[in-house]
């Protein structure tokens, strides 16, 4: 594969490579190559999150906000729940 690279790119590359932050022109081939898969999984899950939520709201299961008060409560409900669930995967850590 023959990759083409802009004036800036190389540079970029050149200047990481000489500062010793990566080993190889080929090392920041795959570090981006790992930074663009770990963005596309990222991606693939919101869609999936979007699909189901979307799903969910076919079928009526959603919840109307139509004021400030609502968003407010949505906000502290969705807060609780994350916390909830950071606290119960640290837990699972231990």
């Amino acid at each position: 594969m023959e990759i083409h690279l802009t004036d800036d790119q190389r540079a970029f590359i050149r200047d990481a490579v000489e500062a010793g932050r990566l080993q190889s022109a080929e090392d920041a081939v795959r570090q981006a190559m790992l930074l663009w898969e770990e963005r596309e999984r990222q991606r693939m899950e919101v869609l999936a999150i979007v699909d189901k939520s979307e799903a969910s709201l076919a079928r009526g299961e959603g919840r109307a906000v139509t004021s400030r008060k609502a968003v407010s409560q949505l906000a502290e409900d969705v807060k609780r729940r994350a916390m909830k669930r950071l606290k119960a995967e640290q837990d699972s850590r231990r």
